[in-house]
């Protein structure tokens, strides 16, 4: 259930603002799609993250983000800890931005339970989405303050493109 995502986040990240939230809804709800508009760019991207990525917080490998478990946040630190390589990632980066097409009422379902969750008023959320929602649900940043106490590192890939026996193993 995405209750459960949403409260698993607030804990790991009690920091969080309004647009970590709404970049978390964003992603589990659309996917990775607009991350990729060009593929050579993007795995440069991801070289240049990798070659600079220092270390973070204790985050699982694996977390999964939608309600159904088929969106999930590839964490890079714990991956690169076990030896894989980035291009098995970046692949599955790649089918899941090529493959997956998530949908906006899905995104607005996860917002309407973000809001219930009560960790921003009502207000505050419905006045954050009104301006996304005129602009067709663009992707953003973390927020600077996400960026600086947690220091996100990862890839948000579609359980359909990624064998995680053979990543776990």
């Amino acid at each position: 259930m995405f209750e459960e995502v949403l409260q698993s986040h607030f804990t790991r990240y009690p920091a969080m603002q309004i647009q970590d939230v709404y970049k978390l809804v964003h992603q589990a709800a659309l996917g990775s799609e607009h991350a990729i508009s060009n593929p050579e760019a993007a795995y440069a991207w991801l070289e240049r993250e990798l070659s600079e990525i220092g270390d973070g917080i204790d985050e699982p490998i694996a977390d999964p983000i939608s309600a159904d478990g088929e969106i999930i946040r590839i964490h890079l630190r714990p991956f690169l800890a076990i030896g894989k390589s980035p291009k098995i990632l970046f692949n599955a980066f790649l089918r899941t931005a090529k493959e997956y097409h998530g949908n906006v009422h899905m995104l607005e379902q996860y917002w309407k339970i973000a809001i219930n969750m009560r960790h921003f008023s009502v207000t505050v959320m419905n006045e954050f989405m009104q301006p996304m929602k005129a602009q067709g649900y663009p992707a953003v940043h973390h927020s600077d303050e996400y960026k600086k106490l947690y220091r996100p590192a990862y890839r948000v890939v579609w359980r359909n493109t990624f064998s995680f026996e053979a990543l776990l193993a």
